[in-house]
């Protein structure tokens, strides 16, 4: 079973992120590629709707762990990339629809000028340890 502890920092709560994640015990370590969602999961996309963007990748990013045996609560980390610095609040509040108070992944938030999908505004990659 993996061990999980927490630096809760000050700050970072507020922006639903902790300083560091530490983890002990047998694990397997999950590597998540870049995960964006600009479209359903129908294909229709989601043209200039940050939040169904924002809540379509997290959902992507579950679906993806469920394969390989996890949850999103087994992220320790996250690299987000977002369009447009503006929607940084944003993000932070959906993300807390997603993690549990106290048990928020590492986080990085970076805005860039764009992603290799056009409509696309955000992108994560992460990593998770699962039992």
């Amino acid at each position: 079973m993996i061990e999980r502890s927490y630096v809760r920092g000050t700050w970072q709560k507020d922006r639903s992120f902790s300083p560091a994640v530490i983890t002990k015990g047998g694990s397997r370590t999950v590597w998540l590629a870049g995960h964006g969602g600009s479209m359903d999961k129908h294909g229709k996309p989601f043209v200039g709707d940050f939040a169904a963007q924002v809540r379509r990748t997290f959902e992507y990013l579950g679906e993806t762990l469920n394969e390989a045996g996890g949850t999103l609560d087994d992220i320790v980390t996250m690299t987000v990339f977002i369009i447009d610095s503006r929607y940084g609040r944003e993000f932070v509040d959906i993300r807390k629809e997603y993690f549990r108070e106290g048990h928020y992944p590492g986080s990085m938030l970076i805005t860039c000028a764009g992603f290799a999908h056009p409509g696309m505004m955000i992108e994560i990659q992460a990593i998770a340890v699962l039992d």
